[in-house]
């Protein structure tokens, strides 16, 4: 049996060096090879687009005033949202993930929704597994009626926190998707300011 193997030029190769095709008569296939130069270009883009992702992830956002202090910190949950006011006025926003199905408030233990309505910043964790954390004080009294109503337990536990331990180096990147158990999370870079300027006892508002 004849056996041909050849390669057959889509252009002058001259003038066209990224494309040739194989012809392999006894196989019966043609397979189209890309020159090492394309995947090669594909890899450093690929490898650009991967390096772009990661320093935004950890870029560093403007620095809240020193010594700033918020009196009331209020969560737009629709825009994913965390704002700290002073006296009326805006000190600073951040981009924050949310409970898993975060529209609708927290009705009950397990539904992965994050609250809704005026809250207390109570007290604080420095030794959270989210790297620190604010508590917000839910269930409130409303909630503990709603819940009874309903047969259900409020839930509890609901914070203002880090990343979790160990996966700090994730950056802004875990605002990809809502994904905590109803708190809400900032970057533990983020965290750390807001730990700094909310006192206990600060008003929390989160809206729907």
């Amino acid at each position: 049996m004849l056996d041909i193997i050849g390669v057959i030029p889509m252009e002058n190769t001259k003038d066209r060096k990224d494309t040739d095709v194989c012809v392999d008569v006894k196989g019966g296939a043609v397979n189209v090879r890309r020159h090492r130069s394309v995947k090669r270009i594909g890899l450093i883009a690929l490898g650009v687009a991967v390096a772009g992702l990661a320093a935004w992830s950890r870029w560093p956002m403007p620095l809240l005033p020193p010594g700033a202090k918020a009196d009331l910190v209020v969560v737009r949950k629709a825009a994913h949202r965390l704002d700290l006011y002073q006296g009326g006025a805006l000190l600073k926003s951040y981009a924050v993930s949310l409970g898993r199905h975060p529209i609708g408030p927290k009705q009950q233990q397990g539904d992965g929704k994050t609250p809704e309505g005026q809250y207390i910043l109570d007290y604080r964790k420095p030794d959270s597994s989210f790297y620190r954390a604010l508590h917000v004080s839910y269930p409130a009294a409303q909630d503990l009626t709603a819940a009874r109503a309903r047969g259900v337990d409020p839930g509890g536990l609901v914070m203002v926190h880090g990343m979790k331990n160990g996966l700090g180096w994730l950056g802004r990147l875990h605002l990809a998707l809502d994904w905590t158990d109803g708190c809400v999370a900032l970057t533990n870079r983020e965290m750390d300011e807001v730990w700094r300027a909310v006192p206990d006892g600060t008003r929390i508002i989160l809206e729907p």
